[in-house]
């Protein structure tokens, strides 16, 4: 403040006006980038974490499952069934093969339990009676027709809404692509997924957590099992059922 002998009040310029600039603020060094080598090792083991990323010969995570109703098959699947929030395939050399029977006393539980069940453009008419004498709720039982175009897109649809227990789909012809779709959205909606096709193919490669063979010998049924995640592939025998 400027004071003056004189009784007039003094102004006082903005000029003489000063102000002390603040102290910098002490900053630490940044510290060096991370060699490139470090970077992608964090990188990776960051993927390497993720739940959908199984590694062969590491320990599995429990693996949620519904009993398939034969205990021979669940012996040998991790989680002793079914896996859920996964797509199953069944790849079977011609029809009727109890394909559709192997699947009976999981859909019977699973409606039992309140779930619905959906079955998407099944090649045949699904007789009633036999279904509910397996002890399927016809109740909790929907039957969708669709288009050979319509098929995949229904079935996704119906895996990710999240309030199905189980989706059934008949695909002649698919591509990694989509059945890769299928996959996520069964874990999207944490629904078994399972889908019918051909035993042609086989041959091609598949993002299903679960592939099984039905091929026919001496008028039984014969099971493989192709894939199967969490589980290294050795030592798997086939099991046989009666057609």
């Amino acid at each position: 403040m400027f004071t003056s002998s004189s009784p007039d009040p003094v102004a006082v310029s903005a000029d003489f006006v000063q102000v002390a600039p603040a102290p910098a603020a002490r900053t630490r060094p940044a510290p060096p980038p991370a060699p490139p080598r470090a970077r992608d090792a964090g990188a990776l083991a960051e993927v390497l974490r993720h739940p959908g990323i199984w590694r062969r010969g590491a320990p599995g995570a429990a693996v949620d499952a519904l009993p398939t109703g034969l205990a021979e098959l669940d012996a040998l699947l991790p989680g002793g069934g079914w896996p859920r929030g996964a797509l199953s395939e069944i790849l079977a050399e011609h029809d009727g093969l109890g394909e559709c029977s192997l699947l009976l006393p999981a859909l019977a539980a699973l409606t039992q339990a309140r779930r619905r069940v959906v079955l998407v453009a099944p090649p045949y008419l699904p007789y009633a009676p036999a279904l509910a004498a397996a002890g399927v709720d016809l109740g909790q039982l929907v039957h969708i027709e669709a288009s050979a175009a319509d098929t995949y897109w229904t079935a996704e649809q119906c895996l990710r809404a999240g309030c199905c227990g189980a989706v059934l789909n008949w695909l002649p012809r698919a591509d990694y692509p989509q059945l890769r779709r299928l996959q996520l959205a069964a874990e999207t909606g944490a629904a078994l997924g399972f889908v019918f096709r051909p035993l042609a193919a086989a041959r091609e490669t598949s993002p299903a957590a679960l592939r099984l063979r039905l091929t026919q010998a001496d008028g039984e049924a014969r099971i493989e099992i192709l894939k199967c995640r969490g589980q290294l592939g050795a030592g798997r025998p086939a099991l046989r059922q009666r057609a």
